[in-house]
């Protein structure tokens, strides 16, 4: 088994990297998006999935999980910021 290394990180140096890795992820979903000329991932992840843009498919499971990993660093930085 490994063991994990720890660091000390100040709080508001890891919320600036939060929100660094927060907007490369946006920047992929628009860089997606503006590939296939939809500004709503809802939008192009509807018709992905229904077969309305063929060959599609690698790119929405792309975008699904970079929206996965924003809700998830948001979730963190949420609980990162309510008061102890």
């Amino acid at each position: 088994m490994r063991k994990l290394t720890q660091v000390k990180i100040d709080k508001e140096n890891l919320l600036k990297l939060v929100d660094f890795k927060l907007g490369r992820l946006r920047k992929e979903i628009e860089k997606i998006l503006g590939k296939w000329n939809y500004s709503s991932s809802k939008k192009f992840l509807d018709e992905a999935k229904n077969g309305t843009l063929s060959e599609a498919e690698e790119d929405a499971i792309i975008l699904r999980n970079l929206e996965d990993e924003i809700e998830r660093l948001e979730q963190q930085k949420s609980n990162w910021l309510k008061p102890e």
